[in-house]
């Protein structure tokens, strides 16, 4: 491990003003949080920094509601703290549930919620530093490309990178309206969540839209409010601590037998959190049935560019998302179906 420098921030201000003084002495700054990601990365030395500033005892741990029924969630708060708030499960079952489908119950008491959203989107090659991987060292080659492909992307891949994005919560949070409020050196910044991560392109080692120093405070969950009626099934090789190797979080509004709207965030299948916008678009105005479900997933995967190690993707899709959609559109609250 590079040496580095420790420092504690005691204000979301300091923490910005620390970050601006490392860069400006030419160092490399990284915010330690529940550190269940970084700390590994410095450890294996796939990560450097020359300067570490510690922002877990901040003041930004507060779950509250919001008006008209969200909810804000700080970017400190604990995965096991905010997946059994009351505020989360009542109005964002597949949040809590995503996150208790995530890593272990030690690691989810240690993970916030901001450092959720950072996870580096990886391969098996991307933590091996004796292969070529564009993320960890750009310009290097993609091992993934003709390698071990199991778990490759079927979307938005591209020549320079076929990683995807491994969290749960984000799958979740896909599906929803979600504000990412940060500060930064030019103050506070709220961005949508689909704006918060990006596609690979040629630049597969740049995760996220955030400036230099730009610090994550905060979520705000919006809706929709048929979220309430929602759900997160994931599949995986095992049945604990193990990425999906597809997953799907949906909500779904049914009336008189037709879907009325449909919300469908998908995990293991691209560099970034995915919304499934095509099959969404499939399912609105339509009938709620196993047809129109199956429709919706091919209409989905008309983008996909499976390989030979990856193909079962899609047949787990296939088969996940239809079934999903049918036990919520079975389950819909009193009223809503016909």
């Amino acid at each position: 491990m590079k040496p580095f420098t420790y420092e504690r921030a005691t204000s979301v201000a300091d923490a910005l003003r620390r970050s601006v003084a490392a860069s400006g002495e030419g160092e490399r700054a990284a915010y330690l949080a529940g550190g269940t990601n970084l700390i590994d990365h410095l450890r294996l030395g796939i990560r450097e920094t020359d300067r570490l500033i510690d922002v877990s005892h901040l003041d930004l741990t507060e779950v509250s509601e919001l008006d008209g029924g969200g909810v804000r969630v700080g970017a400190l708060a604990r995965n096991s703290d905010v997946a059994a708030h009351p505020l989360v499960r009542a109005a964002f079952p597949l949040v809590s549930a995503a996150m208790l489908a995530g890593a272990s119950g030690q690691l989810r008491s240690m993970a916030t919620m901001g450092g959720n959203l950072l996870q580096r989107t990886r391969c098996v090659y991307f933590q091996d530093a004796s292969t070529p991987c564009n993320k960890r060292e750009p310009g290097s080659g993609c091992s993934a490309i003709e390698g071990f492909g199991t778990y490759n992307a079927l979307i938005g891949a591209s020549p320079s990178c076929v990683a995807v994005h491994p969290s749960d919560l984000c799958v979740a949070l896909a599906a929803l309206d979600v504000t990412v409020v940060t500060e930064g050196p030019l103050g506070e910044r709220r961005l949508d969540f689909a704006d918060l991560h990006r596609l690979p392109g040629d630049r597969p080692e740049v995760d996220t839209t955030l400036e230099r120093g730009e610090l994550i405070t905060a979520l705000e969950i919006h809706g929709p409010g048929f979220a309430r009626h929602s759900r997160y099934r994931k599949l995986r090789e095992r049945e604990s601590y193990a990425f999906a190797t597809v997953s799907v979080a949906a909500a779904l509004d049914v009336r008189e037998g037709r879907v009325d709207d449909v919300r469908i965030g998908l995990g293991g299948v691209a560099h970034k959190p995915w919304r499934a916008h095509r099959a969404e678009d499939a399912l609105r105005g339509g009938p709620a049935t196993d047809e129109a479900y199956a429709a919706a997933v091919e209409a989905e995967l008309e983008q996909a560019r499976p390989g030979e190690d990856n193909r079962y993707k899609v047949i787990q899709l296939r088969r996940v998302v239809p079934a999903v959609l049918r036990e919520l559109a079975e389950h819909a609250p009193s009223g809503s179906r016909a």
